[in-house]
């Protein structure tokens, strides 16, 4: 567990990250949904007119560009300015009525309780943070979502960063992409050469220094039961949809032996 310090060390060293001109250019740039992302689109149709939403990390507006057109009211934020600034920008004649603001979902003080239909957290955002900081984030998104509000968030899968860190998975009849899996696997062990391949075995959930911006980000990576556990207190009806099939993940073992990079849940405030 990280102390005080070493928490906000993460925190900071995330978020000037996020807020590097090249990084806030390639969150610009990107449109497409995934394809978790197109089935919860798909999945409540009949419903985002009636919805207002918070989309929660919305960087430079990729799924404001889906999500906006549709709902009741469509809220964006970020903790980050420049991105907030990019979405002004971009929003001005397509989406006239989407509000964008800079806020941290740590401390969402800006909004009243009980604010919200749908609130999304994509793209992995909630990854950003330390486990004491991602608490808080579910309880600020219990506290300005309606009771039976609808919360879908994307976190990182440590059961699919254990397959990465398997030299075996790496290698294929391809020789050229086993040489750049093999090179990517060592720079991924280099940058965590304080993490044993026992450690990440045996935990729940880890600080892990990924590949995500030329390895400058440091990623919560969770167990899918771990997570379930988590939401267990404040929310109902979760629901696991994997990301690169947009399928929902219906049983334990399927869950368990899951080696997708992340996970959606799809839950209920209580």
């Amino acid at each position: 567990m990280l102390n005080d310090h070493n928490q906000k060390m993460l925190n900071d060293h995330n978020q000037k990250t996020y807020a590097a001109r090249g990084v806030v250019h390639h969150y610009m740039q990107l449109k497409r949904l995934q394809p978790a992302e197109q089935t919860i689109l798909d999945l409540f149709r009949d419903q985002w007119s009636k919805l207002k939403m918070l989309d929660i990390g919305v960087g430079g507006g990729r799924t404001a560009q889906h999500f906006s057109r549709l709902v009741k009211d469509y809220v964006g934020i970020d903790y980050c300015a420049d991105m907030i600034a990019a979405c002004q920008r971009g929003f001005v004649t397509s989406s006239p009525a989407a509000v964008f603001a800079v806020c941290d979902a740590r401390d969402m003080s800006q909004f009243d309780d009980n604010s919200f239909d749908f609130i999304l957290f994509s793209f992995n955002g909630i990854d950003a943070i330390s486990h004491a900081d991602r608490l808080k984030v579910f309880q600020e998104v219990c506290r300005v979502g309606k009771a039976g509000a609808y919360f879908y968030f994307s976190s990182h899968n440590l059961q699919g960063m254990e397959r990465e860190l398997n030299w075996r998975n790496q290698v294929s009849f391809n020789p050229i992409t086993t040489y750049v899996n093999l090179v990517m696997l060592a720079l991924l062990r280099f940058c965590n050469r304080e993490l044993s391949l026992s450690q990440i075995n045996a935990a729940a959930h880890l600080i892990i220094q990924d590949e995500s911006h030329n390895f400058r980000l440091k990623q919560y990576y969770i167990r899918p039961q771990a997570q379930l556990n988590q939401l267990a207190a404040d929310f109902s009806q979760i629901k696991v949809y994997s990301w690169k099939t947009g399928l929902e993940i219906t049983s334990d073992t399927e869950l368990d032996a899951n080696t997708d990079m992340w996970l959606y849940y799809l839950c209920m405030i209580k």
